[in-house]
């Protein structure tokens, strides 16, 4: 694993150095490879991301070529406030000229176990050879460490056959689907995306003093053959040592 960690001030100049990273990794994938998938994450730090991405490479991209998947999902209809798919599409996909056979939502119908297995199912059709590994993994982090629908101390953090599943977290809502750390660390690049001050003690325990999975579910994502990449504003780094550098850190830039 290669692990990077950039530190900036400035949240806009964060964003727009996020969305022009995320658009390399693209366009390297695309040299490469016929398709690009990318997995989006939820919750409030990726929105002016997704706006920026539209706004300024809406045009510039070959949507055509990109696949979109959902790393979780809450337990509610596609359009409901708090779904990651409706905050995905008013941010980025209305923006932008993707196709809608290239959007992967994860399904929330039916019983939790039942849609989990679908997309279970579904992720295992679009990568099922040894090289069709996500492209790029968004993720956010809860200040209790939580990443995706990943919680302390879930039977989902040792389950090592499946890579979607449903859980029960304790958090509202309460039922989410999400995918495994053994397919999160599948992928080529994981990026980390994180900001405010209540991040500051979690980034700390993760970052210094490598805290156990059970306890701290973001410390257990490792891309096996990929490049891990934690992008950190300046509130979220307030608890980090002044001279830091990560174990096992192959770049890092403040």
């Amino acid at each position: 694993m290669r692990l990077g960690v950039l530190m900036r001030d400035d949240p806009e100049e964060m964003n727009r150095e996020i969305v022009q990273t995320v658009v390399n990794v693209l366009e390297h994938s695309l040299q490469e490879r016929s398709r690009a998938t990318v997995f989006l994450a939820g919750g409030s730090t990726p929105r002016p991301i997704y706006e920026l991405l539209a706004r300024d490479f809406g045009e510039k991209l070959p949507w055509e070529r990109i696949r979109l998947f959902w790393g979780d999902e809450r337990w509610v209809q596609p359009d409901d406030p708090l779904s990651n798919q409706r905050m995905a599409r008013e941010t980025l996909i209305a923006r932008v000229p993707i196709p809608p056979r290239n959007l992967f939502p994860i399904p929330t119908d039916g019983a939790p176990e039942e849609a989990a297995a679908r997309y279970d199912r579904l992720l295992r059709e679009q990568f099922a050879e040894p090289a069709a590994r996500p492209d790029l993994v968004l993720l956010g982090l809860g200040p209790e460490g939580h990443t995706a629908s990943l919680f302390p101390q879930s039977p989902a953090l040792s389950d090592k056959n499946r890579w979607a599943t449903a859980v029960r977290v304790n958090a509202a809502p309460p039922q989410r689907l999400t995918v495994t750390l053994g397919f999160i660390n599948r992928a080529r690049h994981v990026f980390f995306l994180v900001a405010g001050e209540k991040k500051a003690d979690i980034v700390r325990k993760i970052l210094v003093e490598e805290p156990t999975v059970e306890e701290c579910p973001a410390s257990g994502v490792r891309p096996t053959e990929g490049e891990l990449m934690w992008w950190l504003d300046a509130a979220s780094t307030a608890r980090l040592p002044r001279f830091f550098r990560p174990t096992g850190s192959e770049r890092v830039s403040t």
